[in-house]
């Protein structure tokens, strides 16, 4: 549930850092402060929605998972206080888009650091009540999480006071503009889908293993963990490509919007590249950081081993994804996310494992990976602006 929140917040807030970048590429400042300022009120509006549903099916949706009426009653109580911090969420999620949309990447990472080492500092104290704090248990780890993303939000607006945004929020770009609003989630719902798909994945493979061995499950959840590791560089590498381009192409520079996606494209290449060597190198220290069991250890080096085939293919969907949602084409964007979480593993995956068994599964992420990359390459080369020709005048630098 917290995911989903996340997801909703993350991907409404691409949207709008999508819609400013273009927006200041174009030379339009008024239509940059209209996204912000609407990003931020339709992100309350979701943050709210989010509080009152969540905490309302939270009783029900946890009986889904187990009947044991103590872990519902403590499930149900940190839900009620960590899901009426959502506001919060997805007001600081907004920001951290458009701070990033302007080109304040510091800032962001200043307010996220912030908010996360409180969080850290704050988990003991309240959960164990160490020194003055008193000992809340499962209450303290949700008022310690609430308290955290406080901070990051309050960072925030201390930076926008000290060092003022190159765009004004404020009630006077509040103006109904349902063409432009539409456009926020033209982007938004997509980046939001796009987020979700893993969680999905991740159950239906879960319920494709579960038959052979729990420890399948253990490897296959030890694997996105460490994959966390890869992508993450690869999503910051995406992250302030996507400003880049969008300022880029909102001002006609289609020699640029070609430059940064090679680049982006290139680094993110070398990303993958050297997690395939580490995982082919040292497969068994890997699955070693979450299990000692020998067949898990034996079973999950072959996984990762089979799995990485994939990881340097999957740069072109990774950055074509990231570089259609900063031209804000959402839609191409989800049509990849889907290809590669969706459409084309589930069923690969499914038949693999009925052949193969539990190793036909492991074989369906690189399958995946190279058949997504053609086709997101194909979706990537017909959205982009067309490029001029080798004849026109040169641009400078990005």
């Amino acid at each position: 549930m917290q995911n989903l929140i996340n997801a909703i917040a993350i991907g409404f807030g691409v949207g709008v850092g999508a819609l400013i970048s273009l927006s200041l590429g174009a030379g339009d400042r008024a239509a940059a402060e209209n996204a912000a300022g609407k990003g931020l009120l339709l992100s309350t509006v979701h943050g709210v929605t989010a509080t009152v549903c969540s905490i309302a099916l939270m009783p029900a949706f946890l009986r889904m998972f187990t009947q044991d009426r103590e872990v519902i009653s403590s499930g149900t109580q940190y839900a009620a206080i960590a899901f009426s911090f959502s506001v919060i969420i997805t007001l600081g999620m907004t920001f951290e888009k458009i701070f990033q949309s302007v080109g304040w990447m510091k800032g962001a990472m200043l307010s996220l650091l912030c908010g996360c080492i409180a969080n850290i500092l704050l988990d003991p104290l309240l959960i164990f009540g160490l020194g003055p704090f008193p000992a809340l248990g499962i209450a303290g780890a949700a008022i310690a999480t609430g308290l955290g993303q406080c901070i990051t939000l309050a960072v925030y607006l201390l930076l926008t006071r000290c060092r003022p945004l190159p765009i004004r929020i404020g009630r006077t770009r509040l103006r109904p503009d349902p063409q432009r609003d539409l456009r926020l989630y033209t982007v938004g719902l997509p980046a939001a889908l796009s987020l979700a798909l893993p969680s999905l994945l991740v159950s239906f493979l879960n319920a494709l293993l579960a038959p052979y061995s729990p420890l399948y499950i253990v490897i296959l959840g030890g694997y996105y963990k460490l994959q966390t590791f890869l992508y993450l560089p690869a999503s910051g590498t995406v992250q302030g490509m996507r400003p880049v381009i969008g300022y880029n192409y909102g001002a006609g520079e289609a020699a640029r919007v070609h430059r940064i996606y090679r680049y982006a494209l290139g680094i993110n290449g070398l990303i993958m590249a050297a997690g395939t060597l580490i995982c082919l190198l040292f497969p068994r220290p890997l699955i070693g950081l979450f299990t000692d069991h020998p067949a898990t250890l034996s079973a999950g080096e072959t996984a990762l081993r089979i799995i990485s085939a994939g990881f340097l293919a999957s740069t072109v969907s990774v950055t074509a994804s990231g570089a259609l949602e900063g031209l804000g084409k959402g839609p191409q964007s989800l049509v990849i996310s889907l290809l590669r979480y969706l459409v084309v593993i589930c069923p690969a995956a499914l038949i693999l494992c009925r052949r193969f068994g539990p190793d036909g599964i492991w074989h369906a992420f690189w399958i995946t990976e190279l058949l997504t990359a053609a086709l997101a390459a194909w979706i990537c080369r017909r959205a982009l602006p067309a490029a001029p020709s080798p004849c026109s005048a040169p641009q400078k630098g990005i």
